[in-house]
């Protein structure tokens, strides 16, 4: 504890000495950061919010025909089918928020809302499709992208199956649209806010250390710190296969910037299991993106050894808790 209040005491005052140092830096940075806010977050995810919490908690409970098979193929619990729209459709970190909703207005039970959070947060088909598609060299790459974060967010879900079945989720009261209103007014603060931060600290970044790397890291090391700056720069590489397998990672990882506003957005809920799915669905991403741009089959061959290998830990750790003797 007395580790991490240095470090962070250590961290305010270089990010202090930065900010006198170089303060038109940081004023450039800081204008790009709300910028970017005014004309793409708020517009793209602001009307998102206030409807996926319409959304899910209209359907929450709901027996449709089309949920349900997409909830047993996650294993979603029984009734929160809903959250994968809003995971799937809504983009970073909409996921997130509806968990963490749903678990604080206690209709998600916390093991399955630690569950959830590991493959229940991903980048949305209107930035994927607006941003990114734009930067790859065939219009189908666009969907194949698509397919590929599906996918692997797949893979995560799987490994994380839990081995006995769930009970149904308690009713949930369907939310206004003056609620969700309100809703989603608290949320875009935080949001906002962390975009303008990682502005900040990419503008210092390119202007003092990022200049020195080849064009390809400098767009992962972007891309890794906020991830509409990293998808931007995808532009800059020649080759359309790198462009395709980094925009794979990209998207699968999310960012810091995205890091942070889901941490924001969690409450209680500890973040540890979220960054292990997005780890692993990264690898997944990465090799399923090589398989595709390349050809070679056998890069598929890295998720599915790691998919064994997790499953078979998983399997032994659930054995050694059972009882030898139940007499």
């Amino acid at each position: 504890m007395q580790a991490k209040r240095y470090a962070l005491g250590l961290g305010a005052g270089i990010g202090f000495l930065l900010l006198i140092l170089d303060g038109r830096t940081a004023l450039s940075g800081a204008a790009a950061g709300i910028e970017l806010c005014m004309k793409s977050v708020i517009p793209a995810l602001f009307p998102f919010f206030v409807l996926s919490d319409v959304l899910v908690s209209s359907l929450w409970g709901s027996r449709s025909p089309f949920l349900r098979p997409m909830g047993r193929l996650f294993g979603m619990p029984a009734g929160a089918e809903s959250i994968l729209l809003s995971a799937f459709l809504g983009g970073y970190p909409m996921g997130a928020k509806e968990i963490s909703r749903a678990y604080e207005g206690g209709h998600l039970k916390k093991e399955d809302a630690i569950r959830l959070l590991s493959f229940c947060n991903q980048p949305g088909p209107a930035f994927l499709f607006g941003m990114v598609g734009p930067c790859l060299p065939e219009r189908w790459m666009a969907w194949v992208l698509w397919g590929i974060i599906l996918v692997s967010a797949l893979f995560v879900s799987l490994l994380t199956r839990p081995g006995t079945a769930q009970a149904e989720l308690p009713a949930r009261k369907i939310l206004t649209p003056t609620t969700a209103m309100g809703s989603a007014l608290r949320v875009m603060g935080p949001v906002c806010g962390w975009v303008v931060v990682f502005r900040v600290a990419a503008a210092f970044l390119d202007r003092w250390v990022l200049w020195l790397l080849p064009t390809v890291w400098k767009t992962a090391a972007q891309g890794a710190l906020e991830l509409s700056n990293g998808c931007c720069m995808l532009f800059l590489i020649p080759d359309g296969r790198i462009r395709f397998i980094m925009a794979a990672g990209m998207l699968s990882f999310g960012g810091l910037c995205v890091t942070m506003q889901t941490v924001s957005l969690l409450g209680k809920l500890p973040v540890k299991t979220y960054l292990w799915g997005k780890a692993l669905q990264t690898v997944f991403a990465l090799a399923l993106s090589c398989a595709a741009v390349y050809g070679h089959v056998w890069y598929c061959m890295v998720p599915a050894i790691l998919a064994v290998i997790l499953l078979f830990r998983k399997k032994a750790v659930a054995f050694s808790r059972k009882p030898l003797y139940n007499g």
